[in-house]
């Protein structure tokens, strides 16, 4: 039982997961929003898809 608190803390998201996955979430459409923080949101998502991929091109490299 110990060990599967272990296990459910070490994958637990946190304020960064949260916000990774708040990025990909779609937009409540009654809230307004201006073209400034649409922006925002769109070179973030950017950011993040070529951060996971440097971070996966460069383990592979390390592993072959």
């Amino acid at each position: 039982m110990a060990s599967e608190n272990k296990l459910k803390e070490f994958f637990k998201l946190g304020e960064v997961g949260g916000y990774f996955i708040r990025v990909f979430q779609k937009p409540d459409p009654n809230k307004k929003t201006n073209l400034n923080l649409r922006m925002m949101h769109g070179i973030n998502k950017i950011s993040i898809i070529v951060f996971l991929l440097a971070l996966i091109i460069w383990t592979v490299k390390r592993l072959i």
